[in-house]
């Protein structure tokens, strides 16, 4: 980390005098270190007076990084990305109003009480299912799976032409990435019937062992069982298992919609079609979410000029560019345009979501979900490592429902 501790607080006047504020950072491939500072020079010269201490999560979950600060009285001034629940509530976080959201298409997204405490400036799908053209020739597929018994007829041909067909990770620090499949599932037979279950979760209206969602994780299990994901690849950390994709290890990974970053620009050697998790009955969904800008501490050092800070780092044209090009986001802000030279990949997935908005669903994301309806704080780690013993045959499928009603009374 650069600077002095997270939580120092230097003098500062209200008359304007210079402040210092911390800014706490994530390091990804897409999102290096050379990104963030320039990043942050360029909101910064926006806003006389205010000097960025840079710090880096040493961790993947910021949200957690963010709670060992808290409790040892150093929180962020200004964080990336962190779910909102809790610290919302707690009043540790300071809301933005209307009228600093009027450049943001969703400008309600992730409320808490009403109150966005957190810049809804990206969208997110998660996931698409981003396929090797190749490989679907070599099993002689020749169309994209509409309906759920086409995606199983794909993955039986490929099986059968001895080509893994789906790549999953999960392995280390990055449980989540074996997640996307049941993301997906929940999506496809839960969320898009009833896009408030989650919220009647929260109400005690329902629990984990409703059949609906019972039936999503049956669904994830069978693919495991069937041969159709490889148990193996759950020791593969994130960055990996992108690579195994793009080394041609596997015919399809479903992924979140910062995948194209890499196909189009790392070009594999391989044609990458997309298309979203198929239905039952063809339908289309696409579950996603949009939110994952900045917040603010609400004991900031200078609360007024760190969400002005915000607002010019996250509004910059020239730093939304750069996070569409390093990391493939949908920039959710009114006239935004993204770069005229963006790869065929992001093109593809951005058309997928812009179809699943004028004639489709779009649903929110399971485990991602922010706002007041959401998982309870660590309760999306525990739900990515039951679906490891979900598909390593550990858990079945009303057993991992029922792991999750026990973790989330517990979180409770």
């Amino acid at each position: 980390m650069a600077g002095c501790t997270a939580g120092s607080k230097p003098a500062t006047s209200s008359a304007g005098g210079e402040v210092e504020l911390s800014f706490l950072t994530f390091e990804t491939p897409n999102l290096n270190a050379a990104y963030w500072d320039a990043a942050i020079a360029r909101a910064s010269a926006k806003v006389p007076g205010v000097k960025i201490k840079k710090l880096v999560s040493p961790i993947v979950d910021r949200t957690a990084y963010v709670k060992q600060l808290d409790a040892s009285g150093q929180m962020p001034d200004i964080m990336p990305a962190i779910t909102v629940a809790g610290f919302a509530q707690a009043g540790k976080l300071a809301d933005f109003t209307q009228e600093e959201l009027t450049q943001f298409v969703w400008p309600e997204s992730n409320a808490v009480g009403g109150k966005i405490y957190q810049l809804p400036y990206n969208t997110q799908t998660i996931p698409m299912v981003y396929y090797n053209k190749s490989l679907f020739a070599k099993a002689g597929i020749t169309t994209e799976p509409k309906t759920y018994a086409d995606f199983l007829e794909v993955c039986a041909k490929l099986k059968a032409k001895g080509i893994n067909p789906i790549v999953l990770g999960g392995g280390g620090k990055d449980t989540w990435a074996d997640m996307y499949p049941l993301t997906a599932t929940v999506a496809t037979d839960v969320y898009k019937n009833n896009p408030a279950w989650l919220a009647d979760r929260t109400a005690g209206q329902t629990t984990f062992a409703d059949p609906a969602f019972v039936k999503a994780v049956e669904k994830v299990s069978a693919l495991a069982k069937d041969g159709y994901i490889d148990p193996a690849g759950l020791s593969r950390s994130y960055p990996d298992t992108e690579k195994a994709f793009r080394d041609a290890k596997g015919a399809m990974y479903p992924m979140g919609s910062w995948f194209p970053a890499a196909a189009d620009s790392k070009q594999p050697g391989f044609e990458i079609g997309v298309f979203p998790w198929p239905t039952e009955d063809g339908s289309l969904v696409v579950p996603a979410f949009t939110g994952g800008g900045l917040s603010v501490s609400a004991k900031a050092a200078d609360v007024s000029r760190a969400k002005k800070w915000a607002l010019a780092f996250q509004t910059d044209k020239t730093n939304l560019d750069a996070i569409v090009k390093g990391d493939g986001a949908i920039i959710a802000i009114k006239g935004y345009q993204p770069p005229a030279d963006m790869g065929p990949v992001y093109q593809a997935t951005v058309a997928v979501y812009d179809k699943a908005l004028h004639s489709g669903t779009v649903t929110t994301a399971f485990s991602q979900e922010n706002g007041d309806a959401a998982l309870p704080p660590g309760l999306a780690d525990k739900a990515a490592l039951g679906v490891q013993d979900l598909i390593t045959g550990k858990k079945t499928a009303a057993q991992f429902a029922a792991f999750l009603d026990k973790e989330w009374a517990k979180a409770q």
